[in-house]
């Protein structure tokens, strides 16, 4: 995170009011209440930059694994101004999740609800989110994605791709598709120099995320804001077009024209500053998820060649079916399942989302403790996947666990990769089927690649890769048709996973902190 003036300055310009709200908050801590153990770390920040330094790092989860080890999967701490819940577990995280609107309330810290806007899907509640999450994901349903996105998608990868020569970064790459992919689909726009713009904005916009919330502490945070505003006068002057389209008759098959006919609160339609509002945050949505996991998917096949010869073999063999020039239909995608293996466990390792945002709405039990009203709950997906008590050998890259469910006898209970309940990610089968598995599917039937250089995944704010994942490649010849199977299915699944390549994060020093169990933490008090 970058700081417009030292860290020192900041903490002595804020003393005196950090000091009155810590004994304000101290003071009106809810008494009598047994509180999941931990700490509320320093004045006003609490453990804010803890936890962002330590993000920082190589390791996925190093915030939370350390505490894991003092006090527990649940556990209590303060950040981004406000005393939060971690849970790591997932029958907490699964009862948290399914009492959306009932005990707990979707509520973000103020870096992200100031960026993504205050009429987003993410802020909505009750009747209205029910209905604008239904609405988003009927354009993203198989139906759409069989007759309409195909298309549209082969059109963008193969645009793209047939620009790559010698040195491409894989993840600036994907994100350019994934993102005209999503104004397509939201706003009938086809890729130019607008849309470009407006995807160099929206990655200042995401870096804000998770910042100190003031432009007078971060630099970070002030161009995020700056950012905001040019995506928000982009996106408005579309929507004042397409209602003046409308007026004339025109009309869309988009995501903008179903905003336009939909009936807002109290029964009119919908303000510009509320579409403007959907159509951002779907936006960023729609331009992280689909295109880490792409990139990711490459590198830790990179990493273990077995299973991208696997990967090879199953999509030539439909390519050779289909002919070099024949477009891939729906059904071609639903015979590749050794490639929705490596969907899942891409999607369980990298942990795109790494956990959602609640607020209890009243004091809610939980495992013995209670979590006051007001009080935010992180329920952390990602360390639910990490966990070698979910999934055995957790942080290694292993994608044949989901052709026999061996990692655990209840696997697909831990696995959430897009949330759950009410609030489920509403474009989940776009991102984890069509978009990830078609555009890399291609990339690995076109091309033959090698590193450029060695790169690091980090994991804040979003995941990705240090480098953005510089690659060298080179053009297919012709694809002959295999003659044998694959030397990797003649492999017992734990010689393959034997042969597989173990993550960096699987250094001595991350085992041992992440190795923690349950009932084995010394439990100290709130403080």
């Amino acid at each position: 995170m970058d700081h417009s003036i030292p860290l020192s300055l900041y903490l002595l310009l804020s003393l005196p009011l950090s000091l009155l709200l810590f004994f304000l908050l101290h003071s009106s801590r809810p008494r009598g209440l047994r509180l999941p153990p931990g700490s509320l770390g320093l004045p006003l920040i609490g453990e804010t930059l803890q936890l962002i330094s330590a993000y920082k790092s190589e390791n996925p989860e190093p915030f939370i694994d350390n505490r894991v080890a003092r006090f527990g999967p649940l556990f209590t701490t303060h950040v981004f101004g406000e005393p939060t819940v971690f849970s790591a577990e997932p029958d907490t995280n699964r009862f948290i999740l399914q009492n959306e609107g009932k005990l707990f309330e979707s509520s973000y810290p103020s870096s992200i609800l100031n960026l993504v806007g205050r009429h987003s899907l993410l802020v909505m509640k009750g009747s209205l989110h029910r209905r604008m999450h239904s609405l988003t994901m009927s354009f993203a349903n198989f139906a759409i994605i069989r007759d309409h996105l195909l298309g549209d998608l082969d059109r963008l990868v193969c645009r793209n791709f047939d620009g790559w020569t010698d040195r491409v970064l894989l993840m600036d790459e994907a994100k350019k598709i994934t993102f005209e992919l999503t104004v397509k689909q939201l706003m009938s726009l086809d890729p130019c120099e607008w849309t470009e713009n407006l995807r160099k904005e929206y990655m200042l916009l995401i870096e804000g995320f998770f910042t100190i919330p003031s432009p007078l502490f971060s630099t970070t945070y002030r161009r995020a804001i700056h950012a905001r505003r040019k995506v928000e006068e982009a996106l408005r002057r579309v929507v004042r077009e397409r209602r003046r389209e409308s007026e004339r008759g025109e009309r869309k098959k988009d995501m903008l024209e179903a905003l336009l006919e939909e009936e807002g609160r109290g029964g009119g339609r919908f303000s510009d500053e509320e579409i403007v509002d959907f159509l951002l945050a779907l936006l960023v949505a729609g331009y992280e998820t689909t295109s880490t996991t792409m990139t990711l998917a490459v590198k830790f096949l990179t990493e273990t060649p077995l299973a991208l010869a696997q990967l090879k073999e199953e999509h030539d063999e439909i390519r050779v079916k289909k002919g070099e020039l024949e477009a891939l239909e729906w059904n071609d995608y639903k015979s590749m399942p050794f490639t929705q293996c490596v969907v899942n466990e891409t999607l369980r390792l990298g942990s795109i989302i790494s956990g959602v945002f609640r607020r209890a709405m009243t004091d809610v039990d939980v495992k013995g403790y209670t979590i006051p009203k007001g009080w935010k709950v992180f329920a952390s997906l990602r360390a639910v996947h990490l966990d070698h008590d979910n999934f055995k050998d957790a942080r290694s890259f292993d994608p044949w666990r989901w052709q026999t469910n061996s990692g655990s006898t209840n696997s697909l209970n831990f696995f959430t990769p897009f949330g759950g309940g009410p609030r489920r990610c509403p474009g989940a089968e776009l991102a984890r089927g069509l978009s990830s598995q078609y555009s890399f599917t291609t990339f690995v039937t076109r091309f033959s690649w090698v590193p450029a250089e060695e790169d690091k995944l980090v994991f804040f704010p979003t995941t990705r890769t240090q480098k953005r994942y510089p690659i060298i490649v080179q053009r297919r010849e012709s694809i002959e048709k295999p003659t044998a199977k694959n030397a990797a299915e003649k492999l017992a699944p734990e010689k393959r996973h034997r042969h597989g390549t173990l993550l960096p994060w699987r250094s001595e020093g991350f085992r041992v902190g992440s190795n923690a169990r349950r009932g084995q933490h010394v439990h100290h008090s709130a403080s």
